[in-house]
């Protein structure tokens, strides 16, 4: 594979763009968005997380679109338990115990949502797809909502209005054509609704496919592997109730301030109450050291600030599993004098390769520990103190653990631990994974996995009177490469902005182009619109926010969020234009257009979606009753065995993993690991402004955060522009120009730069053979002057 070159900012104005035309030369005259002619400036970030600082911003954002009164009035009923919407942003868990139940970034997510800009049939029409692809992401997106569906014309190179009928039609007939339905694939992103979850994977099953990737793929697919594995279960058993129980909370790779931000107000209750919350990341966050929780007003008012933290561990990127493995080397240690130490019963009783386990500890010595993790064996056994001090431990985790090549064995090591104290099945214990998009975990359980088990399949096929398809499914990675080589030909995308979210950008869009048709269900316009194939549609949908009025009246949808409960969400507004369709009316209009002759009553599910429940109460396990248990308050909790202590592995109990301990550490002393991430004013691949408040940027995203002895060592000053260069799996390089190096608290050989500017630099070749997730978090580079 040929080397790929993105040309980045430069003092003339050049703007990080790479090929295809996916990021553009300059911003667009006017536009507000990533400008690299304007002045930018980087500082230690000393303030609370939270706070004022969070209410100026949500202020500003509420001006911005132009929705100060209806985005003040949405607060109110966001999360509301009976009568609101569930928040399109995070999935962190509602809390029963807090009236207004809202965060800076779902504010802005929401906001963004309800804009009074609108992107119509004159909008296409004065642009061509040829101009768009040199505007930038942000300039995309904030011209608003999209009004109708629109329909590519080659001739014109532009998109023009077509009617939903026939956009249906144009579907049914590609997707028919092809020689077999693995020729198609269907993605998903975070933001479907469980009802259009479970209605899109029946679709795709029916036609003949597992071909359904989603987001998980590229951030919590190890999460579910490790977890199923070692506890049968694909979740985390904690709940936020055990959050509020447990005396220590292990917090690794999160960044809570910017992607959980709700989350801050369970670390800062727990470090009132007197437990231990130790953060771990290559990076010391905001969210990792103080705030001012924004709903108690009185302490807002006196800027009276609270805890976060009791300890930061800044481990090497991908050194994780030292740390825990240290943890529990350090257990064993003191099992010698005191055997109470371990939960002797819960090991006997429910688990089975503890002595292997023990076996593989003992013989870790602490110097590769130490190298590993990048702590000091001090660091790891005063962590392994907090935890032979607590009663009961809660650890969570989120992308910084994942998306390495070992994260699986990483997880299943944090389960390792968790299972010698018996720390799983009681209150206030158990592994807890943060997941990102609002039904991303909802998603999955609906039916949404390329690699389904026979026992789901087997209940959905006697359900709804279908033969699904037996062979394994395209995840994303696989995906990109199948769409390369000409082996899927229509791609419908169910939300998201696939061409900026997966890796090897300029790949991926390539791919994109190679299909016979292109399929995207969004509220916005964005990059991936304007990667298309031969022929492209781009189909709006409803928002979370806006009423649904089907056939039979005013719809609710579910979604699940990062702890199993599953609640409902009412749109109350107008929608944005009098013809858009709700996700469910799409992917049945799909359907019934796709198969015309299917005894799926496709229209009557979209007419009330309390059909749609009544199905997937008698196919989904703990649904049963869905109808009911939704509409109570708060919603309910999916039941999960594991969390009784019944682990449905394949020997009965839960099972110790014996993986050796990786080699995190680059040959090269000078190949720095570079980790990629959002910046606080965004959400996903969404981009709200250049600014990151609480890394103390301002006006600029094409940039390397780099310890200041690397920086030395290169000769670098604060601010001098950079090249990056990448080596992939496949031995192909990778080249960003022009960004800026600024210094940060990162541990030496380690950086972080933002996504998905930085996306570039991520292989076809870079995913783990564990768990088929992206790299995102160990990208080799090699970092110098720009030349």
């Amino acid at each position: 594979m040929a080397d790929t070159t993105t040309e980045g900012s430069r003092d003339g104005g050049r703007r990080s763009g790479i090929a295809l035309g996916l990021m553009p030369d300059r911003p667009r005259q006017g536009g507000f968005g990533p400008a690299t002619d304007r002045s930018w400036s980087s500082s230690p970030y000393r303030h609370p997380a939270a706070g004022w600082g969070a209410a100026l911003s949500v202020g500003e954002v509420l001006v911005r679109q132009q929705q100060p009164v209806l985005g003040t009035r949405a607060m109110f009923i966001m999360n509301h338990p009976v009568r609101g919407f569930d928040c399109p942003g995070c999935a962190w868990p509602d809390d029963k115990g807090v009236r207004l139940d809202i965060c800076e970034n779902g504010i802005k997510h929401v906001t963004w949502e309800m804009t009074r800009k609108r992107v119509d049939r004159d909008f296409f029409a004065a642009h061509t797809v040829t101009e768009l692809a040199g505007w930038t992401d942000f300039d995309l997106e904030d011209q608003g909502r999209l009004t109708e569906p629109m329909s590519y014309d080659a001739e014109t190179d532009r998109y023009v209005p077509i009617r939903w009928h026939e956009a249906f039609a144009l579907i049914g007939a590609e997707l028919r054509a092809l020689e077999s339905p693995d020729q198609a694939t269907f993605y998903t992103s975070g933001r479907l609704s469980n009802e259009a979850s479970f209605l899109y994977q029946l679709m795709a099953r029916e036609y003949g496919t597992n071909n359904l990737p989603d987001c998980s793929n590229m951030c919590h697919e190890a999460s579910g592997r490790a977890l199923t594995a070692s506890i049968a279960t694909g979740k985390g058993t904690a709940d936020l109730e055990d959050w509020e129980l447990c005396d220590a909370l292990f917090i690794l790779g999160v960044n809570a301030a910017s992607n959980a931000p709700r989350m801050l107000t369970t670390l800062a209750q727990a470090v009132d109450r007197g437990a231990q919350v130790v953060h771990v990341n290559p990076l010391n966050e905001a969210g990792s050291t103080r705030t001012i929780v924004p709903h108690e007003i009185l302490d807002m008012a006196r800027f009276k600030t609270t805890e976060t933290s009791t300890d930061n561990l800044q481990v090497r990127p991908g050194g994780d599993l030292a740390l825990i493995r240290g943890m529990a080397k350090a257990v064993f240690e003191a099992a010698q004098d005191d055997p109470g130490v371990l939960d002797v019963a819960f090991l006997e009783m429910y688990t089975t390769g503890l002595d292997e386990y023990r076996a593989i500890v003992e013989a870790t010595t602490w110097a590769e520990l130490v190298e590993q993790s990048g702590l000091t064996e001090a660091d790891i056994r005063r962590a392994a103190g907090v935890y032979l001090a607590s009663e009961r431990t809660v650890i969570s985790w989120c992308l910084g653990v994942s998306q390495h090549e070992h994260g699986v064995d990483t997880v299943r090591e944090i389960v390792n631990l968790l299972m010698l104290r018996g720390n799983i099945g009681r209150p206030g214990t158990g592994p807890s994974p943060v997941r990102g998009h609002s039904n991303v975990q909802g998603n999955r359980t609906c039916g949404i996995n390329h690699n389904p088990t026979e026992a789901f399949l087997a209940r959905l096929d006697e359900v709804c009177g279908i033969r699904s398809p037996r062979g394994r499914g395209l995840d994303t990675v696989h995906t990109v490469a199948a769409m390369h080589a000409g082996r899927v030909k229509v791609f419908v995308g169910m939300g998201g902005n696939f061409v900026r979210a997966a890796p090897d950008t300029p790949f991926t869009a390539a791919g994109l182009q190679q299909c016979s048709l292109t399929v995207h269900v969004s509220t916005k316009l964005n990059r991936s619109h304007l990667v298309h194939g031969g022929k492209a549609l781009i189909l709006p949908c409803l928002g979370r926010t806006e009423k649904d009025e089907q056939r039979d009246g005013v719809q609710g949808i579910s979604t699940e969020d990062a702890m199993s409960s599953v609640q409902l969400s009412i749109g109350a507004r107008r929608p944005a234009s009098p013809h858009l369709l709700s996700e469910p009316a799409i992917i049945g209009g799909i359907a019934r257009a796709t198969m015309p002759e299917s005894s799926t009553p496709w229209e009557d599910y979209v007419a009330d979606y309390d059909r749609i429940r009544d199905v997937m109460s008698q196919v989904l396990p703990g649904f049963e009753g869905f109808n009911e248990l939704v509409r109570q308050p708060y919603g309910f909790r999916i039941p999960q065995p594991a969390r009784e202590r019944d682990f449905r592995t394949p020997s009965g109990k839960a099972e110790f993993s014996h993986a050796p301990l990786p080699d995190v550490i680059p040959e090269d002393a000078d190949v720095l690991v570079l980790q990629t991430m959002r910046s606080h004013d965004q959400w996903n691949t969404t981009i709200y402004s250049n600014d990151d408040r609480y890394r103390g940027v301002k006006n600029i995203r094409e940039l390397i955060l780099m310890n200041r002895r690397d920086m030395r060592d290169r000769g670098l000053e604060e601010g001098a522009l950079v090249d990056i260069v990448s080596t992939s799996k496949d031995g192909s390089t990778r080249t960003v120009r022009g960004f800026r190096a600024l210094e940060y608290d990162v541990p030496r050989g380690s950086a972080a730069g933002y996504m998905p500017e930085l996306n570039v630099l991520i292989g076809a070749a870079d995913f783990s053979a564990q768990s088929d997730q992206p790299l995102m978090k160990s990208i080799r580079v090699r970092v110098t002057p720009a030349a």
